[in-house]
């Protein structure tokens, strides 16, 4: 992680994201003097789960993936974070900690804010609370919907509901599946690599999907989709 510093060329003056244009000159004022630029690496983790969380991270360019560790060799992909979203926002209200991780996919900037000013902003701010809850409540949303086709979806249908996921960033981020590894792509099904590659050799037997080394194109989406539905 390197901190941008206003004179670099990576320097971004303003956050331009919707929900910040709704605040007053006092609120951008604070909102401006508890932020600071970073650069995140690829690979670099933006949170920490258990971590202690003294910022919310608002993302402006770059792709991240939020999820859930495990033991020591098993964890659980919940989403891919892209620009214009938060990380961190259970922090402002509910915990001290971060209750997952994240890493970058792809090198990131991001603003951290301090999280004390973004809860601030939402006690004065009726329309800033309401598009902050707004996205909070979005990626619960999205949440319950991962944890229900994690618990009722068989391995089939857990496999061809995260490759649908992950395609759907392929037409403004055509690289997207050769940013992760078989690893990561089984983390999103729930399932071992093992598996997963199994799995994927199988769609492509059946002509549902293409694999191209580490890249993957869906050629029968009308199949994929049903048997994501199916579970």
């Amino acid at each position: 992680m390197k901190t941008i510093l206003e004179n670099d060329n990576d320097f971004v003056c303003d956050i331009q994201a919707p929900c910040f244009q709704m605040l007053s000159p006092e609120e951008i004022e604070l909102v401006q003097r508890s932020k600071t630029q970073v650069l995140f690496r690829k690979g670099d983790n933006l949170t920490k789960q258990g971590a202690f969380a003294s910022y919310v991270l608002f993302i402006i360019d770059g792709l991240a993936k939020q999820y859930i560790e495990g033991d020591a060799s098993k964890s659980f992909n919940l989403r891919i974070i892209r620009p214009g979203e938060f990380a961190g926002l259970s922090s402002v209200f509910i915990r001290n900690t971060f209750n997952y991780s994240s890493v970058a996919l792809t090198d990131c900037r991001a603003f951290l804010v301090e999280k004390e000013a973004i809860a601030g902003v939402v006690k004065q701010n009726g329309m800033f609370g309401f598009n902050i809850i707004k996205r909070y409540c979005e990626q619960n949303a999205d949440l319950l919907e991962t944890l229900h086709t994690v618990i009722y979806k068989q391995i089939n249908g857990r496999m061809a509901t995260a490759l649908l996921y992950i395609d759907g960033f392929k037409k403004e981020y055509p690289e997207i599946f050769q940013l992760l590894s078989r690893r990561d792509i089984a983390n999103f099904a729930g399932t071992s690599t093992e598996s997963a590659v199994k799995l994927l050799k199988n769609f492509e037997k059946d002509g549902l999907i293409l694999l191209n080394e580490k890249d993957i194109s869906i050629i029968n989406y009308g199949v994929l989709t049903e048997i994501s539905k199916r579970g």
